[in-house]
């Protein structure tokens, strides 16, 4: 695990603080707080699994090296996850193609397909086919994957289907993702008794309710609109619409299946788990859980920081010059550190193995 003294401005070192103000403030003119230029896209539909149309977006800068793909949290569509789109900047500009796309019932994917969510059992494999189309396009090995909240856990679904079902010449080398979720009925058992994680928590359901009638306005006969009208939160969204499609009788069973901490002991590929403590939206409990199953697996390293919130990673001035970041997005350029190291470093593990195969 590592342990990295990460420092927010004075008024963010708290974890409501430091999520109402990425929520709420620090994407106002988010711009003109990076160094670089939001890439030119351009726009892609993918077959992810089970036939299921995903939409993304493609950027590959000339020369590139490897390849980022990434997805956002439990809400939202493209245009609107400014703080992925940091990613595609940051990313771009140090050589890495990147891949963006709207997860399942979301964004325009919602447009293409009735389909509804699954928190992972089978966006894992939406990851795998968007990397191995991406690779026929010309977006280069290693596939990194990437994703914060929900979507980090969407991520991890990613590293896992990646050593089950990516063709043997895509070359998906692992994953890094920024607070994801990864044990849902605990943290939303813990959101709903405190009046911050209430708030968020309904504010999470109306937008949930919101992509059901948009998918129902799309195609009628996919959802009932009796139980869109009862689907009133987190829990009635799956309960109404989502679990009786997989199979599973209850959300507490969902839950269970679909748990990120759950999937932890199972992954064999290089993966960056970066979490704060302080973040509210998530059970505190699950923490020494994650330390536990972060210390089993050599494949994760485990970011572990005191403060944080829920994604946000705002740095101070000093923070920023302690490690040289060239902006305040402190949660992303670790990320990028991190990939970066793994990739040289299976750069020179390769380079040592063509050495070692030349004939005496």
């Amino acid at each position: 695990m590592y342990k990295y003294e990460y420092l927010p401005p004075y008024f963010l070192q708290n974890g409501v603080t430091m999520t109402a103000y990425t929520a709420l403030w620090a994407n106002r003119g988010w711009e003109s707080k990076i160094t670089h230029l939001e890439p030119k896209y351009h726009e892609v539909i993918f077959t992810g699994g089970q036939g299921v149309p995903i939409f993304g977006k493609v950027a590959i800068p000339a020369n590139a090296h490897s390849t980022i793909v990434g997805t956002y949290g439990i809400t939202g569509e493209l245009d609107q996850q400014w703080f992925l789109r940091i990613l595609g900047c940051k990313a771009y500009a140090q050589g890495y193609a990147v891949v963006l796309f709207d997860w399942r019932s979301h964004g325009k994917t919602a447009e293409l397909s009735p389909t509804l969510t699954s928190d992972g059992l089978y966006e894992g494999e939406d990851f795998v086919k968007i990397a191995a189309a991406a690779a026929k396009m010309g977006c280069p090995p290693q596939f990194w994957f990437t994703g914060y909240s929900l979507g980090g856990q969407l991520a991890l679904w990613g590293v896992k289907a990646a050593a089950d079902l990516a063709p043997k010449d895509i070359d998906i080398a692992g994953g890094a993702v920024i607070c994801p979720s990864l044990d849902s009925l605990r943290s939303l058992t813990y959101l709903v008794t405190h009046p911050f994680g209430k708030y968020i928590e309904s504010r999470i359901a109306k937008e949930l309710k919101k992509l059901a009638w948009k998918i129902h306005a799309a195609y009628p006969e996919s959802l009932n609109p009796e139980a869109i009208a009862r689907a009133n939160s987190i829990w009635g969204f799956d309960e109404e619409l989502v679990i009786e499609r997989l199979g599973f009788a209850t959300v507490a069973d969902y839950y269970q299946a679909s748990s990120g901490l759950e999937l932890l002991p199972k992954l064999s590929k290089p993966t960056l788990i970066l979490y704060a403590a302080d973040d509210p939206l998530f059970d505190p409990a699950i923490i020494p859980d994650l330390e536990t199953a972060a210390h089993k697996n050599p494949v994760i390293d485990l970011l572990l920081t005191r403060y944080g919130g829920h994604v946000g990673y705002v740095s101070s001035k000093k923070c920023q010059n302690q490690y040289q970041d060239p902006d305040q997005w402190w949660a992303w350029n670790r990320v990028l550190e991190w990939i970066e190291a793994r990739r040289n470093q299976k750069i020179a593990q390769v380079s040592v193995a063509n050495v070692l195969k030349m004939p005496k």
